[in-house]
């Protein structure tokens, strides 16, 4: 008992996950096929159409069988009664009762042979008599068939045929639809006439079977009708939807780079106009992609030979700049500015060559990371106090959060590194002298970066751009730390390059926060340990920065929260 108990409730919960599963893989294929789609549509519609046009003729064949079953029946009556009032009229008066009632019983005979009706009763309207005839009732007749309606009816009216629909007993005691019709026989008497209410009762078996048969066979076609609409259905989509589906799974390809995919052309139709049309544009953007390819090769390599070709003599320009900088205190003051000038410039000019060399090797795709296990907490303390001196000279005091991070962590150090000095120089130059906080923090399938400034911050559009190489959201600003402008642009390349991301998010008035998430396993990263956007809301954030120390300049002393 305890087994029964425990297995039926599992196996309705089963069903109806099953039922689940079903409904949810039909609700896709409904959204997802086209052909699917179209054929239920059709069905549906084809059999509505058909339910309906199958009860309309239903409706009018039955009416029609019962009209014709009725007019035959009622002349069939007339004919039966207008006979038997013959036989009574010719009939010679007679008071002796027992020929009156041979009289009833013949006419009950007549009747009976002139109609397909073994249902016959005579009722004598007025108050019985001992000379008239006894009212005559077949054995198979239930008076409670007649209606008192009918019955006010034909007593009112001795000159008309009056009929009404009723239930007749069968013979295995089941009720079969018919008609009874009633009229009135004037019998001889010898003060006058007697006048009797006579009343046959018709079978309508015959014309209701034939409805059934009827009607079945409307169902049977109607369901032969749509099981074939919906054959033709399929059959005249699936030849045009496949050449669709091709045409989708060869589109899907194109996009996914598969450049040499091309549809089958047949015939002369719209199809073939269609995929002919296609083919031509797969041609026109292989082609052009091919140019744009090898345009972009020749651009990658002009750079890169360029900038190779510019190292010897930026060698030799920055020998003797550096040569003359060192003798400026022997120059008059504007030869003296002039040469340090040059230096600072050369300089720039190299960081710049620099970074073209490492975009040309970003777009060659020829760039290797060297991994080793490195703390990121450690990397950007490290960082911090290499640049504790330019950010002092910008009267920004930069504040490291570092609840997590510490653990090693597989990374290229130098990339993840100049990552850290980037971000964190732009917001030295842009942090307009305000508190600047570096977070760090991990879970358990990443670590994460993130510089937050409270500068001048950027708008919409300008967040957008960010990343462009030699874009800047203020053309006019000058920059004052030496920035190249592609230094954004290789940090994203950089955070890519080892499966992590690199976010900004950045509010005017509000200032700027970047974050840097890295794997720890090498997988796409899914979510980060830090948020982008920053909890700033009623003083959040300055609580944040008094709960933390300022770096100490100090060797092997870390101040974190």
């Amino acid at each position: 008992m305890t087994g029964a108990v425990r297995t039926l409730p599992r196996q309705r919960v089963r069903g109806w996950r099953d039922w689940r599963v079903v409904r949810d893989r039909l609700a896709t294929l409904w959204r997802r096929s086209l052909r699917f789609r179209t054929i239920v549509l059709t069905v549906t519609l084809t059999a509505v159409t058909i339910l309906v046009t199958c009860v309309a003729m239903a409706l009018v064949i039955q009416n029609e069988l019962f009209t014709a079953r009725k007019d035959q029946v009622l002349l069939e009556a007339q004919r039966a009664t207008a006979a038997a009032q013959a036989t009574l009229d010719a009939a010679v008066d007679s008071t002796d009762p027992a020929a009156a009632q041979t009289l009833m019983n013949g006419i009950a005979t007549r009747l009976s042979q002139q109609s397909s009706s073994d249902l016959i009763a005579l009722y004598r309207i007025g108050p019985p008599s001992p000379l008239a005839p006894q009212p005559f009732i077949s054995p198979a007749f239930e008076s409670g068939m007649v209606t008192d309606a009918l019955r006010t009816q034909v007593q009112s009216s001795p000159d008309l045929q009056w009929w009404q629909s009723v239930a007749l007993p069968a013979d295995d005691g089941r009720e079969v639809p018919g008609i009874l019709v009633g009229h009135q026989l004037r019998f001889p008497a010898e003060d006058g006439v007697d006048s009797y209410e006579l009343y046959m009762g018709y079978d309508l078996t015959s014309a209701s079977q034939t409805l059934a048969f009827v009607q079945v066979l409307l169902w049977v076609v109607g369901l032969v009708l749509v099981l074939l609409i919906g054959a033709i259905a399929w059959f005249v989509l699936r030849s045009v939807t496949t050449p669709i589906a091709d045409a989708a799974e060869t589109s899907a390809k194109l996009a996914a780079g598969d450049l040499g995919v091309r549809l089958p052309v047949r015939g002369e139709d719209e199809l073939a106009t269609l995929n002919r049309s296609f083919n031509a544009m797969a041609d026109s953007i292989e082609s052009q992609i091919k140019e744009l390819a090898d345009l972009s090769l020749v651009q990658q390599r002009f750079v890169s030979d360029v900038s190779h070709e510019l190292r010897t003599p930026l060698t030799t320009i920055k020998l003797a700049a550096d040569m003359i900088n060192d003798q400026r205190e022997e120059f008059d003051p504007a030869t003296g500015r002039a040469a340090e000038l040059l230096h600072a410039q050369v300089q720039r000019f190299e960081v710049l060559l620099t970074d073209l060399l490492e975009i040309s090797r970003y777009d060659a795709g020829s760039v290797q990371l060297e991994l080793e296990a490195t703390s990121l907490a450690h990397l950007a303390e490290d960082v911090i106090l290499s640049m504790q001196q330019l950010a002092e000279g910008h009267g920004s005091d930069v504040r490291l959060v570092a609840p997590g991070g510490y653990t090693p962590v597989d990374m290229d150090a130098r990339r993840v590194r100049r990552i850290v000095r980037n971000l964190l120089g732009n917001a030295i130059e842009h942090g307009e002298g305000r508190p600047i906080v570096v977070s760090v923090d991990s879970d358990r399938d990443a670590v994460a970066l993130g510089v937050r400034d409270f500068g001048l911050g950027m708008l919409p559009d300008d967040v957008e751009r960010v990343f462009d190489r030699f874009w800047r959201a203020d053309p006019s600003r000058v920059r004052t730390i030496g920035g190249t402008g592609l230094g954004l642009s290789i940090a994203l390349g950089d955070a890519k390059l080892h499966g992590g991301t690199l976010s900004v998010w950045s509010e005017p008035g509000r200032g700027s926060n970047f974050v840097l998430t890295l794997p720890r396993a090498g997988q796409p990263v899914s979510s980060s340990p830090l948020p982008l956007v920053p909890d700033d809301e009623q003083g959040g954030a300055l609580e944040a920065l008094g709960l933390t120390q300022p770096i100490s300049t100090r060797p092997g002393v870390r101040k974190t929260t």
